[in-house]
């Protein structure tokens, strides 16, 4: 079990699941990096974690499912997998965007990724837990609050 935030990397091709995994793995601390090139597989392990708070990274085509319909499979498990997904597809058209948008998904990514843009998604979905577990820590009266719900 991972005692951080994990990075799930979910694509259908085996070359560009090492690349992501790589690029992620030069720079993120706060977690492990895992990634599936089978969609089945990542849907069994992401229902079968005793955590279900995690970064995605999701290709919107997953050969036989989409990468929305990969999303929506494990929400039950994982709540804000929606919020905390970075979708990347070969061709970012108006379709592919405003289901991006209907589904509550705010990053997008076009292939060929570049390194940077792929660092600041990850850091932008990370930094909310930080700055949520940094104010837990130092602000007691909020922590109580919280620990109500």
């Amino acid at each position: 079990m991972s005692e951080g935030l994990d990075v799930i990397i979910v694509d259908d091709d085996t070359g560009v699941c090492e690349f992501l995994s790589t690029v992620i793995s030069n720079f993120y601390i706060w977690g492990k990096v895992i990634s599936f090139s089978n969609s089945d597989k990542a849907i069994n392990y992401c229902i079968g974690r005793e955590i279900g708070v995690a970064i995605f990274v999701v290709d919107v085509f997953l050969g036989g499912i989409s990468g929305f319909s990969f999303l929506d499979t494990i929400s039950q498990k994982f709540p804000t997998a929606h919020a905390d997904s970075i979708m990347i597809t070969g061709n970012a058209s108006n379709d592919i965007v405003n289901m991006c948008i209907a589904s509550d998904i705010f990053h997008l990514l076009e292939k060929p990724i570049k390194p940077y843009t792929l660092q600041l998604a990850v850091r932008a979905i990370a930094e909310k837990y930080l700055k949520f577990a940094k104010k837990l820590i130092n602000d007691t009266d909020f922590a109580k609050n919280v620990s109500r719900f």
